[in-house]
């Protein structure tokens, strides 16, 4: 225990002042030591001293007197926490009947609103598939441009007997195979939007009728390309069946490269469906025209056979066309809820 003297000042009669010292006995108070400490200390230190002079003893005496913090002539107040329920919350009205189930869910009445309206700016599954292949497509053009210029430049000259032709790699042909697939994507996505108003749902996620209208495309491309196989092998010979393939398949793959700024301009510049749609027609005729003028070159043009590359054409081309045209409205009717 520390034991402290402290001086009183008292005031005589005659005004002369005399200083009396006390002992005190106890703990200082906080008062006494920050008069203890130099005028330049910090908080900190004034601190740490109070706390080393001043012990604080625990309580252990508490009141035990009433709460008198309430209104005069109220009862006391009573715990939230331990307050009882009013009945209407304890018993229903409807707790006695047969058909009250408060387990059950009850349906939201009303009537929907209108939905956001789709676009493909902010999509960024559609956005990411189309700049995929914008850098897929500029590898595949640096690799192989040398070749399709060359595949360009010959497609109207008519192949010589007993000439050796300049065959593609195994690299070139991926590439083309890859535009191939591009050229299903850009045709599968065209039709999609241009068939979809923003009123249309459909009974499975948009990608997935994506995904299957392009393997649609993908499936007739690939059922024509057999049909070209084993009709041109009974009425032609082998060379001439290869030739033609060729051709269909650099026509196929340049239908992805052509399309594809019109639809990237679909997708962040909010070019028109229907804009898009009379682009594509427009690509697809083009291809047509040249396909009749490459085929006639290929089997018909030695024998004159004008009338029979038109038969062969329209059985060829403009059926499997017409087919694939009207499995795609089908399969968009069938995946289309109607209300």
């Amino acid at each position: 225990m520390i034991q402290q003297a402290d001086s009183l000042l008292e005031m005589t009669a005659d005004g002369a002042g005399e200083e009396v010292k006390t002992v005190r006995h106890g703990p200082p108070t906080p008062y006494e030591v920050s008069r203890w400490m130099p005028d330049d200390c910090t908080p900190e230190q004034l601190d740490s001293a109070i706390q080393a002079n001043c012990p604080v003893a625990p309580v252990t005496n508490w009141s035990h007197r009433p709460d008198t913090l309430h209104l005069p002539g109220q009862p006391k107040p009573v715990d939230p926490l331990k307050a009882p329920l009013p009945s209407f919350m304890e018993h229903s009205f409807f707790a006695d009947d047969s058909l009250y189930h408060p387990e059950l869910k009850a349906p939201q009445n009303g009537i929907a609103g209108t939905p956001v309206p789709y676009v493909i700016t902010g999509d960024n599954v559609i956005t990411g598939v189309l700049l995929a292949c914008f850098m897929l497509a500029s590898v595949a053009l640096a690799h192989s441009h040398s070749f399709l210029a060359r595949q360009a430049k010959n497609f109207f000259r008519e192949p010589h007997h007993g000439t050796t032709e300049i065959t593609e790699t195994s690299s070139e042909l991926r590439y083309q195979l890859f535009f191939v697939l591009q050229s299903c994507l850009l045709y599968a996505l065209v039709f999609f939007f241009w068939g979809r108003s923003d009123s249309d749902a459909f009974v499975i996620e948009q990608y997935q009728v994506i995904g299957l209208y392009t393997a649609v495309i993908a499936v007739y491309y690939g059922v024509k390309a057999g049909l070209y196989t084993l009709v041109d092998s009974v009425f032609f010979d082998m060379k001439r069946n290869e030739q033609w393939l060729k051709a269909a398949l650099f026509l196929t793959s340049m239908q992805g490269v052509v399309l594809y700024p019109a639809v990237l301009i679909m997708a962040f510049f909010g070019l028109a469906d229907n804009t898009v749609a009379l682009i594509a027609v427009i690509v697809v005729v083009l291809v047509k025209i040249l396909s009749f003028l490459k085929c006639y070159i290929v089997f018909f043009k030695r024998k004159g056979g004008f009338v029979q590359n038109i038969l062969y054409f329209c059985a060829l081309e403009m059926m499997p066309l017409a087919l694939l045209w009207g499995s795609l409205l089908r399969i968009g009717s069938y995946l289309k809820i109607n209300f």
